[in-house]
């Protein structure tokens, strides 16, 4: 059956992916609303998307009317990066949590399945081995570290979704990224430190011949997760087979793409001295151990391990993930230093 999607935050990294994905893929119609078109550009004319150019908080009537006229609403915009968290948390509160909480109560509103972005910091520093969707407890920090308030805007829609649900008055799917890598997620040449996530800062870093800074010796570990294998999860998702997405939380991350941030940095490295005009800069590069206060500001705080179960995508959505973080690394470096 062909959808109707209205996809919110299009041009974002998820969003662009996603658009792509989907007109390959897909027969669905793509209905956008974004501030910009950078990354969907080649996409704009394609006649099965829609694409308005405009701001969430802007459009809420032309949101509304979409949404009346859609099978499923993909609300992507949010701030995402942990320096914003420190700096402007009312920034976070006000567009990741009340813009989207508008969004939720329109679907409920026009009876419209909703397919929402969760986050892996939901668990925050959980001591469990793998996160699980649904019996990993939440832990985070006091409320002066302000590096929390994403993931507690986050953890408080992921309730209000799943409450709607249990009152019959709302169809959901919750998905949960893991430090999704690939092309077009932050500019590598933005040299404001902590303004983008972690590889796109460490290839900046590398191009600009800076030292990689690593916040606490970057013996923190986090699951990577290349962008094709995340979207292709996601579609499986977005088409609900037989209703195997329908009132469920699913993670999405790859387990055996687990390193350190150090790791991370040094295969950077490796990998950047394979391309000819730029391994004298990779040469040069050195690692430095700097303090989160010092790098993030005083709110910040860390979480030592994210790892997914993906037991329930795998079992109910007959997904895996299949590409290894090298391989995904290679793809971004080719994206930004070949292009």
């Amino acid at each position: 059956m062909s959808l109707k999607v209205l996809i919110l935050g299009i041009n974002g990294f998820i969003g662009s992916s996603l658009l792509e994905h989907c007109l390959e893929k897909t027969d669905w119609q793509l209905i956008g609303l974004d501030l910009s078109e950078n990354k969907i550009s080649e996409f704009i004319k394609h006649p099965r998307l829609t694409f308005k150019k405009g701001d969430l908080n802007h459009e809420i009537v032309w949101i509304e009317q979409q949404i009346q006229h859609c099978d499923v609403v993909i609300p992507l915009v949010a701030i995402a990066t942990p320096a914003s968290y420190v700096k402007n948390p009312l920034g976070i509160f006000e567009l990741d949590f009340e813009a989207n909480l508008k969004i939720i109560r329109l679907c409920v509103k026009h009876q419209k399945r909703i397919v929402f972005p969760s986050t892996s910091e939901v668990y925050g520093m959980c001591t469990d081995e793998a996160f699980d969707e649904e019996t990993s407890n939440f832990v985070l920090g006091p409320i002066n570290k302000p590096r929390w308030i994403y993931s507690c805007s986050k953890q408080l829609l992921d309730r209000v979704i799943h409450a709607y649900g249990l009152a019959n008055e709302l169809r959901y799917t919750l998905f949960r990224p893991f430090n999704w890598l690939g092309p077009k997620l932050d500019d590598p040449h933005n040299p404001k430190p902590g303004s983008s996530r972690v590889v796109s800062q460490f290839i900046g870093n590398i191009l600009r011949g800076e030292a990689i800074q690593l916040v606490n010796g970057g013996q923190q570990r986090r699951s990577f997760i290349d962008i094709d294998d995340g979207i292709g999860c996601l579609l499986k998702i977005i088409a609900n087979k037989n209703g195997c997405a329908e009132q469920a939380i699913f993670n999405i991350g790859n387990p055996a793409n687990d390193v350190s941030i150090r790791e991370l940095a040094e295969l950077l490295l490796e990998l950047i001295k394979t391309y000819a005009y730029y391994a004298n800069y990779a040469t040069q590069v050195e690692l430095q151990t700097i303090n989160s206060d010092n790098y993030y500001g005083k709110g910040y705080q860390d979480v030592e391990r994210r790892m997914p179960s993906i037991k329930r995508a795998q079992q109910q959505l007959d997904w895996q993930p299949r590409i290894d973080i090298k391989t995904s690394l290679k793809k971004i470096l080719d994206f930004y230093l070949l292009n």
